[in-house]
């Protein structure tokens, strides 16, 4: 046997040996678990899936995401205790419900806080405001990235609420939350704290009158089945805050950071353009099932703001005391700059 012919031998039984053996794909450095409470096909999930990949691709494998939706990794209280503990990378969760967590960031459940343009609001957002906002998890041992736009609540009713002398005497289900209590308050409504998981008996049985949430949710737990009337008022922002475990996040090299922080702001458009799109298609669905709709104008959500705004920004502050009020000086200050422009 030639030299030439073992050689050729030895490559073709090293290729087949080769193709026998199994494929093993390189591992992240760095592998984060994100929980969150959205179902997979909501936009928080979506959206997530895109920074995912965007921070899979531009850091070349070296981070990974594993997403797990639906609160596969606990209730949102569990998985900011993870965050806390290292157990747990990341979260995202809804602004209002972080309220017990870091008081300060219910400034976010305060209405018409934040513009009805979404440009305008993502400025707000983005900017001195919203960087305040995150700041103030820093103390809560956590480590806050930005917020995201989920969407706005609006108002249904079994009574009419075309205007705002039809709130009065009203019943309306709100999170336990003295800043939502005020802003009904404010408007001759009363407001009963109770929990979500009864609102669609507590409509049906005229426990409340009404309630407050985003269309698409509205359409999603079928609550147009016991609500005869829709005002589309866009009163309440609906924000998701992006936690990190500050241990894993300073872990992480600098270029890193920088890919993963710049991807959640990179996706902004398509979420509120998904967020849009959901909603819309629930608005079709509640009219379409009877629902009176009511979309309130520039004009009438100005009338609302006057006396919604000044109450629920003084439960806030009497809450969470001088640190809120600072939150609200960057906040009006800033949101004064946005709208001018």
């Amino acid at each position: 046997m030639t030299i030439r012919t073992a050689l050729r031998r030895r490559t073709l039984i090293t290729a087949v040996v080769g193709a026998m053996l199994p494929i093993t794909a390189h591992a992240a450095d760095f592998v984060a678990k994100i929980g969150h409470l959205e179902s997979a096909q909501q936009t928080r999930n979506q959206m997530l899936e895109k920074v995912a990949a965007l921070v899979k691709e531009r850091t070349n494998g070296e981070v990974e995401f594993e997403l797990y939706p639906q609160g596969q990794l606990g209730n949102q209280r569990e998985m900011n205790e993870g965050v806390q503990l290292g157990t747990l990378e990341a979260t995202v969760s809804p602004a209002a419900f972080l309220g017990g967590f870091n008081p300060a960031v219910s400034i976010l459940d305060i209405p018409y806080l934040l513009p009805d343009d979404p440009k305008k609001s993502v400025e707000l957002t983005n900017g001195p405001f919203g960087q305040a906002v995150c700041d103030s998890f820093s103390a809560f041992g956590v480590t806050c990235l930005g917020l995201w736009p989920n969407g706005q609540k609006s108002f249904t009713s079994n009574k009419p609420i075309a205007s705002i002398d039809d709130f009065a005497g009203q019943k309306f289900r709100v999170m336990d939350s003295n800043i939502l209590i005020e802003q009904f308050k404010s408007i001759g409504a009363s407001a009963i704290p109770i929990d979500f998981g009864e609102l669609y008996t507590s409509l049906q049985t005229g426990v409340v009158d009404g309630e407050e949430n985003p269309l698409d949710t509205i359409k999603n737990m079928k609550f147009y089945e016991v609500q005869k009337h829709l005002l589309v008022s866009n009163h309440g922002a609906m924000e998701d805050v992006i936690l990190f475990n500050p241990a894993f996040w300073e872990s992480l090299p600098e270029k890193d950071r920088t890919i993963i922080s710049d991807a959640f702001e990179e996706v902004i458009p398509d979420m509120i353009a998904h967020k849009t799109a959901a909603v819309d298609a629930a608005l079709e669905t509640i009219k379409e099932n009877g629902v009176d709709v009511k979309v309130a104008s520039d004009a009438e959500k100005a009338s609302l703001r006057e006396k919604m705004y000044p109450a629920a920004r003084d439960a806030y502050v009497a809450k969470v005391g001088d640190a809120g009020q600072t939150l609200i000086d960057t906040y009006e200050t800033e949101y004064k700059k946005v709208m001018a422009e």
